[in-house]
This record gives structure tokens, C-alpha cells and sequence, in this order.
């Protein structure tokens, strides 16, 4: 068990692959509800600025373009945020359909803060509350690879885990 400055008492279990997963303790949740989904350990910032929206001028991703661990990837054809929960889902089915025999990465970490402010709140009064985490992904940028089961099964593990997710993605081969 562990306390920071900015969450509840959480205990937290190392997953490998998956990074790290929080799982709330006595019933206490960090920030929100972030049950059981990625989060960053340490923040140096809890709120960040909100970047770029404007999608004719995001551009394209450079790093993280190509399958590297596994044998197929799901590859972003869009530029888009992706929260904790979103990349959780996508690996619950992930993991369910490749089984045991299957090896699975998750190529992106959610380490950028979003914020909201409460319904019905008027204008001001400075910047709303942590809500989460979100993994900016660029188009082209591979988001899960899996490796150990055939090619089918890949394919359809992968298009199930596509669909959970906010933004157009395709299977990709090594």
C-alpha cells in the first residue's frame, strides 16, 4: 500500500506488460473512478495544458509505426485520445480471446491528465478536477501486438479490441 500527494491509500500490483494497474483499497478510489486501469506512479504536473485539437494539424506519429514485439499489431488510422478505461477494456478482450498460449504488449501508456469541471458549473473559477489519464495515439501509431496464437485468431482478437476503442483502427502483420 502506498499514499501520494494526490490520491487515496491504493495498493498496486505490477503487471509487466501491462504497466501499472491500480486496484482501490477499502473502497477508496484514486482520483474519480479509476478502478483497476492504467495510471502513471508520479506526476511532476497534475494538470497539463490541452494541447492541439485542430485535426488538420496534428500530423501523422513517427515513433511506435511498426510491429516490434509481436507478430500483429492494431495499428490508429486516426489521431486520438485514448483513456485508461478504453485501453482496459481493449485488453480484457485481447487477453480473453488469445488465451493462454498468446503473448500480449500494449504499446501506449496513458501519462497525460484531463480534466472536467461539474454539471451546470458557470464559466471561471480556474480549471475543473482530475478525471483521468488519456494516451494521445497519432495515426499510424501501433497501440497492441500480439504473438503465440495463428493468424485468424489474431485478426479477430484484434478487430474485437479495435472495436472499444474511439478511434478507426487495422490489423497489421510483422
Amino acid at each position: 500500500m502506498e499514499q501520494d500527494k494526490y490520491h487515496n491509500v491504493i495498493s498496486t500490483k505490477n503487471h509487466g506488460a501491462f504497466g501499472r494497474i491500480a486496484q482501490p483499497y477499502s473502497g477508496a478510489a484514486p482520483c474519480g473512478n479509476l478502478q483497476a486501469m492504467l495510471f502513471p506512479k508520479k506526476v511532476k504536473y497534475r494538470k497539463w495544458h490541452t494541447m492541439r485539437k485542430n485535426p488538420l494539424k496534428v500530423g501523422v506519429a513517427t515513433r511506435g509505426v511498426t510491429v516490434a514485439f509481436g507478430s500483429y499489431g492494431l495499428k490508429a488510422l486516426a489521431a486520438a485520445r485514448i483513456r485508461s478505461n478504453q485501453i482496459e477494456s481493449a485488453r480484457k478482450v485481447l487477453s480473453r480471446s488469445i488465451g493462454k498460449t498468446g503473448r500480449l504488449w500494449i504499446r501506449i501508456f496513458p501519462d497525460m491528465p484531463y480534466t472536467t469541471k461539474p454539471a451546470e458549473v458557470k464559466l471561471g473559477k480556474g480549471k475543473g478536477d482530475l478525471a483521468g489519464y488519456v494516451a494521445p495515439v497519432l495515426a499510424g501509431r501501433i497501440i497492441f501486438e500480439v504473438d503465440g496464437i495463428d493468424e485468424t485468431e489474431a485478426r479477430e482478437a484484434l478487430r474485437k479490441a479495435g472495436t472499444k476503442l474511439p478511434v478507426k483502427t487495422k490489423v497489421v502483420a510483422r
